[in-house]
């Protein structure tokens, strides 16, 4: 079996890298180390920053929910086009000083316009791409979000030496780049698979229902368990313990440097084991990695939370992502991702809002860190029930096949 990458698969790779590369890796983990210094210039309030933080992941949950009507209603390269530019814009016009509404909606459009490119541009390379070597593919798209925090963490430093206004503006132009090379892309897609051609979906949706709502749970969990890390890690380590932006920012470049190697490394992981063995494996990684800072802000520490966070952070995604797709197809699978990412976006959101509540009311990050350990870890044993609830239902319909051909038998002796 092929599982290797080859120049037949680059159109599905940019489509779905780029997708991924702007709508998170840019509009979403681009602002967290532009946090610290909007509230140090006085642009606003340290609370008012967090909410700004939370007004993204609003916009997501929006967007996760039309992103699949939208996606058939309209052709999805226009529909994409559509979002790349709406996160142009959402960094081009803030950037300069405004009014708290202002940049309120921009970050909300730019939430939006995210969700939609990581429902649309992940399902369409998925289903461009031939059954071997959909477990490669599927992974490999995610590392859009690894170059996007890793663009956040090494380029937003050097740029804010410049500017606020400067930096605002590059990434905006950064987005509109990822937007033509995301067309050419979707431009020179294959054919969709079609679903004949789809082993695993043979089983039915209904057959497998109890799994997929169990793996989608977790993955809302998974949601609320990267929040601290995805919007607080940098203003936690720069201002809460006094760091400094600088060992801050070479955390964030950790994290990014993780959020590139997670598609990877659970690509390979996902090999060995498939794809339910290294959801759960990941789930627990990453609560413990969380838990991390809770115990000890050690340089090791600090680094090891912010590689292992970064790296599970796309990995989860992935894995979800090929964990549904494997148990309903790539044709399902738009529509069920499209449902997953609203599920995510709506713990996201809340938990987004929820815990930048707790940090104005507590005045610190440290418990949010802890909580979101724990969440992750119930993340972990709804994966483990999805495993036994599948296991009783291949051997229940194995049993039911053996007593009905034990009864033909009977029937023609």
């Amino acid at each position: 079996m092929n599982r290797t990458i080859t120049t037949r698969d680059l159109p599905a790779l940019m489509t779905g890298i780029m997708a991924t590369l702007a709508g998170i890796g840019i509009a979403r983990f681009a602002y967290t180390p532009l946090l610290p210094a909007i509230i140090q210039e006085g642009w606003f309030t340290a609370s008012q920053g967090a909410y700004l933080g939370a007004a993204n992941l609003l916009g997501y949950f929006i967007g996760a929910l039309a992103a699949h009507s939208l996606s058939e209603r309209f052709s999805p390269r226009l529909v994409m086009a559509a979002s790349f530019a709406g996160i142009a814009l959402s960094f081009v016009l803030c950037a300069g000083a405004g009014g708290f509404l202002w940049f309120f909606f921009w970050r909300l459009v730019s939430g939006i316009a995210g969700a939609i490119l990581m429902v649309v541009g992940p399902s369409l390379a998925l289903a461009a791409t031939p059954p071997e070597r959909r477990t490669r593919v599927g992974a490999m798209v995610f590392t859009g979000i690894g170059f996007g925090a890793l663009l956040s963490a090494f380029i937003v430093p050097l740029l804010l030496g410049l500017s606020l206004t400067v930096t605002w503006g590059t990434l905006g132009l950064l987005c509109i780049a990822a937007g033509l090379l995301c067309d050419w892309g979707v431009a020179h897609l294959t054919s969709p698979i079609t679903a004949s051609s789809v082993g695993n979906s043979s089983t039915g949706y209904a057959g497998v229902k109890v799994v997929v709502l169990l793996v989608i749970g977790a993955y809302a969990l998974d949601a609320i368990g990267f929040v601290p890390h995805t919007v607080f890690w940098v203003d936690y380590l720069a201002r809460e313990n006094a760091l400094g932006n600088q060992a801050a920012s070479l955390q964030w470049g950790i994290f990014g440097l993780g959020a590139l190697c997670g598609p990877f490394m659970v690509g390979a992981l996902a090999q060995r084991v498939g794809w339910q063995g290294g959801l759960m494996i990941a789930f627990a990684a990453k609560a413990a990695a969380v838990l991390l800072p809770v115990f000890s802000l050690a340089l090791l520490s600090q680094s090891v939370s912010s590689f292992m966070v970064g790296a599970m952070i796309p990995g989860i995604v992935a894995l979800t992502s090929g964990r549904l797709a494997e148990l309903v197809g790539p044709t399902a699978h738009k529509k069920l991702w499209g449902q997953a990412t609203a599920a995510f976006a709506a713990a996201q959101a809340v938990a987004g809002y929820a815990m930048s509540a707790l940090y104005g009311a507590w005045g610190s990050y440290a418990p949010l860190f802890a909580i979101s350990g724990l969440i992750l870890f119930a993340g972990f044993l709804l994966v483990l029930l999805s495993r036994g609830v599948q296991q009783r239902h291949s051997s229940g319909q194995q049993s039911s096949k053996h007593s009905s051909n034990h009864s033909s038998n009977q029937g023609r002796q």
